[in-house]
């Protein structure tokens, strides 16, 4: 909640959320690795562009990645970096 009228708003997601989003992207690494692809690149391309076909649609990791918005993916990657 806000602060005030120009306060921080405070922002929190479930944790069941997470590791739903977690796993979502635990599959696709997996899928992308399997296929023979850089996954971090490929990954890094998708998040920037947004664009899907930056990701295979081998084991339905295409679909798998579009049930989740970026911001989603980018709160749990930044929580698993910068937590740990």
């Amino acid at each position: 909640m806000p602060e005030g009228p120009e306060g921080t708003v405070s922002f929190q997601r479930p944790k069941d959320g997470q590791e739903a989003v977690r796993a979502i992207l635990e599959a696709v690494y997996n899928a992308l690795k399997e296929k023979g692809y850089n996954p971090i690149n490929q990954l890094v391309g998708y998040m920037i562009s947004g664009d899907p076909a930056y990701i295979t649609s081998y084991k339905d990791a295409r679909n798998l990645i579009c049930k989740v918005e970026r911001d989603e993916i980018l709160e749990v990657l930044f929580a698993n970096y910068l937590e740990k």
